[in-house]
């Protein structure tokens, strides 16, 4: 606190002091110190919104700030590969990649993939060896330059799923018969938005293969304690078919270790009908004007 009495403008100082509070119990001083960082930081970096809507001082948001997002993940590009997968046992891109090999044949291949939110790559380097082409997208730019090390996608770009896709893309760019989101969609909690955009970039006949964390039975959408949503079965099927894509597989599984525990998740893999309507609608909040940042 003396730190925050000779700089008090130091938003990072609030946003510690807040953990502090929290820790010792005190939700209502906590409280006070998340919004004195949304004061300080209204573009919300730290994601102090969410920590008050999961202490019931603010109502649950459908999506986190994509500024605390993007700046979650540029902090973590350095060592997110060997925490995820070393560390945490992750499994998503292993596991899709299985499940595409289920519905399509151990020989399935794709003559373009969209990886959206690729991160570093790891959904990418499972399936560069299936597709003709690979795009990734992502809002980390720490994230990219990771992936563009890697040399396996034939484009990168910057680009807010809900905001920037497909516009991210070249003009005419043709629709994919792979769209994946390996480990993205637990950073949404209302999932119709950013699956309109997903859905307008699949080819008719083509194959959406994405995780999220697992939900109760009774649950649409949930914002966790560790600040990422969790959702249920019947409203991801229902939201599929809404946006009409047909279940091929929906599996139940551990994905990720956490400390003593493990996360449970939903491993799906859908095909687009054909005729399905396809549209390039953005979701109606006000745009985020990222650059589309070509890597390679």
């Amino acid at each position: 606190m003396q730190a925050l009495e000779l700089a008090p403008h130091w938003a990072a100082g609030w946003y510690q002091l807040a953990g502090y509070r929290e820790k010792a119990g005190d939700l209502a001083g906590a409280a006070d110190a998340w919004r004195q960082v949304l004061t300080l930081s209204p573009a919300d970096f730290y994601g102090a919104s969410l920590k008050l809507s999961l202490t019931g001082q603010a109502e649950m948001p459908s999506t986190p700030p994509a500024e605390y997002v993007e700046a979650l993940f540029d902090g973590y590009s350095d060592r997110f590969d060997t925490a995820l997968v070393e560390d945490l046992g992750y499994c998503v891109p292993e596991r899709l990649k299985a499940l595409l090999g289920e519905v399509g044949g151990e020989e399935i291949r794709f003559a373009r993939v969209i990886d959206l939110g690729c991160g570093t790559g790891l959904f990418g380097e499972r399936i560069r060896r299936m597709t003709s082409w690979l795009e990734g997208y992502d809002l980390s730019q720490g994230m990219l330059a990771k992936a563009s090390e890697k040399s396996l996608y034939d484009r990168l770009g910057q680009a807010d799923i809900l905001h920037g896709m497909p516009a991210a893309r070249p003009q005419g760019a043709e629709r994919a018969d792979l769209v994946a989101a390996a480990d993205v969609f637990a950073y949404f909690g209302d999932l119709d938005p950013v699956m309109q955009v997903a859905t307008s970039l699949i080819a008719d006949g083509g194959l959406m293969a994405f995780s999220l964390e697992a939900g109760g039975e009774d649950c649409d959408w949930l914002l966790q304690a560790s600040l990422r949503y969790c959702h249920g079965e019947r409203y991801v099927r229902q939201l599929l078919d809404r946006h009409g894509l047909d279940v091929q597989r929906l599996s139940r599984e551990t994905i990720r270790r956490d400390g003593a525990g493990s996360i449970a998740g939903f491993l799906i893999v859908a095909r687009k009908r054909a005729g399905a309507a396809a549209t390039s609608q953005q979701a109606s909040a006000s745009p985020i004007d990222l650059p589309v940042i070509v890597l390679n």
